[in-house]
């Protein structure tokens, strides 16, 4: 490990310590993951880890927070997260990220005093500056601390230190909420939810990296998988058992798009003055 990155962690550790207590907000993803291992690691039991389970959540990853929690002994406890009954939340506005975080964070702060646990914390990055996250609103608004993004700690970077840490998720795939798949404006069901957790699930379990699959007028799927495994997605065998899969989820169109997966790709219909004003697309 280089001196800086050995800094930053150091940097991240003061201040965890500096907590006295802590509750993150804890997805099962790379970087709540090496949070709550860090979080633990310094303050011991006078943590705790907070997993929404919702329906944009998909089991798998609440299996896998659960089973990490479970293995290195860390209090671990699971909030109903309501999010399809939040005034406007349906309707996917722009802002749906800062509903759903908001009212998370209200009910994991809850936990946190119920528990005379000082601090909740959640585990955004440097990267996270670079895109729009309205979600960081209701982080700011409510008191949230972002210890890595404090620490100068950027996504690669908290890779490599969970890979010395013998993290699982250390090359695990990036995870966004379900909710992310759907165009602005366009309404978010548990039905067309539903749909896109067993489509992206067919594709992890077809041995595909990093996807996404977004949802278009309810009908049309747009699959994003990285470049280089095009050739694979377009094999006979398996775009076959893809369109078979995805018509019998409920897709009448499945289509490829051939950027290639990227993170936040249905920002890209919002323009700048949308972003930092508030109307939507």
């Amino acid at each position: 490990m280089d001196q800086e990155l050995e800094g930053k962690l150091q940097i991240l550790r003061r201040e965890i310590e500096g907590f006295g207590s802590l509750a993150v907000a804890f997805s099962g993803g790379v970087d709540s993951t090496f949070l709550v291992k860090t979080a633990h690691d310094v303050l011991g039991d006078r943590m705790i880890a907070v997993t929404a389970r919702s329906e944009s959540f998909p089991e798998r990853e609440l299996r896998e927070a659960e089973e990490f929690c479970e293995k290195e002994g860390i209090r671990h406890e699971v909030v109903l997260s309501e999010e399809l009954e939040i005034e406007g939340f349906r309707h996917n506005p722009k802002n749906r990220c800062y509903l759903c975080k908001h009212e998370l964070f209200e009910k994991i702060l809850g936990i946190a005093k119920e528990k005379g646990i000082a601090f909740v914390a959640e585990g955004s990055n440097m990267d996270d500056n670079g895109d729009y996250r309205p979600g960081l609103t209701a982080v700011a608004e409510l008191g949230v601390k972002s210890p890595l993004r404090d620490a100068g700690l950027d996504k690669a970077e908290i890779r490599r230190l969970s890979k010395a840490m013998n993290l699982p998720t250390w090359n695990k795939q990036s995870f966004a909420c379900l909710s992310s798949r759907f165009v602005y404006g366009e309404e978010i069901t548990r039905e067309r939810l539903h749909m896109v957790d067993q489509a992206e699930q067919l594709l992890l379990d077809l041995g595909f990296h990093q996807v996404r699959v977004r949802i278009h007028g309810g009908a049309i799927a747009r699959i994003e998988v990285l470049p280089e495994e095009f050739p694979r997605l377009m094999r006979d065998e398996i775009r076959r058992t893809i369109v078979m899969s995805f018509k019998n989820y409920g897709f009448a169109y499945v289509t490829m798009d051939l950027q290639g997966y990227r993170s936040g790709s249905m920002n890209e219909t919002l323009t700048r003055e949308q972003k930092e004003h508030g109307t939507e697309a």
